[in-house]
Parts: C-alpha cells; structure tokens; sequence
C-alpha cells in the first residue's frame, strides 16, 4: 500500500491533470495555474465517470452536473473549488454499513425530531476561508451520504423546491470510499479538514473494514477532535443527545427489535416496541403468577385434604386405640373376675376340706372314744 505522502503526490497529480482537451470545456481564469502542459498525456477517461476532474463553473456545475448528468450512467458529483469529483460507487458491505446507520439516525429522529435528514444527492456548499485563493476564499458543493440539519440551523430545510441545502449541515456522515487511495484520502483528510472549517460540528467516517472508522466533533478554532468510546464501547452525539451507538455493532449490525431491547439505543429504537415488549412480557408475567398462584391454591387444597385424611386416620386409629384398650380392660377385668372367682372356689374348696378333715377328726376321736368305752365296759 503506498504511504500517505505518496497518495498526497498521486492526489495531486490526478488534480493537476488538464482535461481541456478530452472535455472541450476551458477551465476558469483563476485555476489556469494547475493545468498542465499540453505535452503531457491526459488519465484515461473512466467510463462510469467520464467527467471526473473536470474543470466547470459552480454555474456550469449546478445547471449540467448537479444532478443525474448521464440517465445511462449511474455517477454523481461533487464539485471542489471549479473541478468535478465523482462520487464512488458503495461496495456491499459499506452499502449494508451505510444503511444500518442511517435507519439508526431514522430511528432516533422519529422518537426526537429535533432534525431532519439528507442523503445522498442533496448537496450543500463550503465556503472555506483559504489564503492562498486569489479570492482568500474556495467553495465546494459536498453531498454527503448522509446530512443531519438540526431545526434549529439557522438555514431551514424542507421546501419542496429546494434542491440543495442552503446552509452548512450539523453533522455529515460519510462512508469511506477505499477504492483507490486517493479517496480515502479525500474523505479521510480533505473533507474532514474543509467539514470542520466549514462549521460541520460532527463528522463521522463509516468503514466496514474498520481501519479508516472515525467519529469526530468541532471543537473550534476550524478542528476537530477524535470522539472516543466509553469503558463500554459507546459513542455518543453532542448534536443529537441522546444517540449513542457501540462501535462493536457497526460491525455486527443488530436489527431493529433487538437495538430496542438493548440499554444502549432503548432511548430512541422503537419505543412502541419496547411497550409492547413489556406489556407482553408483563402479561406473561402475570400469566405466569396466575398459574403459580392456582398451582399453589392446588397444593394447598391437597395438602389441607392431606392434613384431613391423615387426621381422619389419626381418628381412626385412636378410636381403635381406645378399642382395643376398653378390650384390654374388659379382658383384664374378666381375668381378675375370673381370679377372684377361682381364688373364691379355691378357698371354699380349702374350706371344705378343712371341715371335711374336722369331721372326719371328729368321727376318729368318736370312734376312739366309743372303742374306749367299750374296752372299759369289758374289762
């Protein structure tokens, strides 16, 4: 890749070029000086811009080249100071960068329209204060790809007339255009320095590739500084508060319904969404605590008919306690009945016994007594 110096060289001599002679059209009095000899040999024309780098008016550049010059020919251009620069066509994925972030800015003003939008094919003019101009000025007409002109710029933008902004524009947003170093040099260096001289507050530069990305504000004196990301890797706009964007989905590129759920761009993407998104999920919510709830009353009726049964059965089973105890005393008192009753019988069974053995104690001391009796009758 060649170094920037060498690009600067290659600009210029691409500036330089005359091209009087392939365009018949003379270049103004006051930017003879950077027409070169005759002798030198003309760039070859581009055919997707066959007029780039020529030398017209800002006359001549309104009226023929301001707007679609060539209907078979898809090239717009831009005019810097009397030479007509084309504006290079976007490959995918610039086209794809260029689009998300334009329907982030559409997003954050249909939420704050504090602004409006050009894109594109509306052009506005530089008026750059520059000593070296035999006027101490130069013009360019820029059409940036996108344009933010607050309602608060002191040109108003709307009119149905209106093919070109009459003011200067609060912020630019271009997508880098790599095709040849030169270009990114005209939108990396030579826009950013004319921007920033010009009055653009913001200027920001898109690249899909990454390396030329930049985002940077005005901080007078006709310079800008470099915006620099927070610790989360968001930039945020002074001239549209409120918009913000982290650098990691320029490349990623989220869709609409999950920028509006991420806290980053929840401020301004889709603000009907995010409602609905809430009611929703409240909706569930409560659907949700419904079904707990109901699934909690179940539990609690099945635990109270749980606590009935076990209680029935606690019943139950001291009821057959109590049963079984009255049985064991009913039992207990039959046996010590019956005791009683043999104990009874026992003592009467010794009783007559014992009278049995008296009497019959009582028949042998008779006996004994007659026999007595009788062996004293005898002898």
């Amino acid at each position: 890749m060649k170094s920037e110096e060498a690009l600067r060289d290659s600009s210029q001599t691409k500036t330089n070029s005359s091209q009087t002679a392939r365009t018949g059209v003379s270049e103004p009095a006051s930017l003879s000086t950077r027409v070169e000899s005759p002798a030198q040999s003309s760039p070859p024309i581009n055919p997707f811009a066959p007029d780039d780098g020529r030398y017209v008016t800002k006359e001549e550049y309104w009226a023929r080249w301001y707007e679609n010059p060539y209907p078979d020919i898809d090239v717009s251009y831009e005019w810097n100071n009397g030479r007509l620069e084309a504006k290079p066509l976007p490959n995918e994925p610039q086209l794809d960068l260029y689009n998300w972030f334009l329907d982030l800015l559409r997003h954050y003003i249909s939420t704050s329209p504090i602004a409006k939008l050009i894109n594109l094919e509306t052009g506005f003019v530089l008026t750059i204060e520059d000593p070296a101009e035999p006027s101490g000025q130069r013009e360019a007409v820029r059409k940036p790809d996108i344009g933010v002109i607050l309602n608060s710029n002191p040109a108003p933008w709307g009119g149905v007339d209106r093919r070109h902004f009459d003011g200067v524009c609060d912020m630019v947003v271009e997508a880098v255009s790599d095709s040849t170093l030169a270009e990114v040099l005209r939108d990396t260096e030579e826009k950013r320095r004319d921007y920033a001289l010009a009055g653009v507050k913001e200027y920001y530069i898109l690249d899909p590739g990454g390396e030329h990305m930049r985002f940077y504000r005005l901080i007078g004196g006709g310079r800008y500084e470099e915006i620099q990301p927070d610790a989360e890797g968001v930039i945020g706009s002074d001239v549209l508060p409120g918009l913000q964007f982290r650098l990691e989905d320029l490349a990623r590129q989220p869709k609409g319904d999950e920028l509006a759920l991420n806290d980053v761009y929840s401020g301004y993407v889709m603000p009907n969404y995010q409602v609905a998104v809430t009611k929703s999920e409240a909706e569930a919510q409560r659907a949700d605590a419904e079904a707990a709830a109901r699934q909690e009353e179940a539990a609690a009726r099945q635990a109270a008919e749980q606590r009935a049964e076990a209680e029935a059965a606690a019943r139950q089973e001291e009821a057959a306690a109590r049963q079984a105890a009255e049985q064991r005393a009913e039992e207990e008192a039959a046996a010590r009945q019956a005791a009683e009753q043999r104990a009874e019988e026992e003592a009467a069974a010794r009783q007559a016994e014992a009278a049995a053995r008296q009497e019959a104690d009582e028949q042998m001391r008779a006996m004994a007594e007659e026999l007595d009796r009788l062996r004293r009758q005898s002898s």
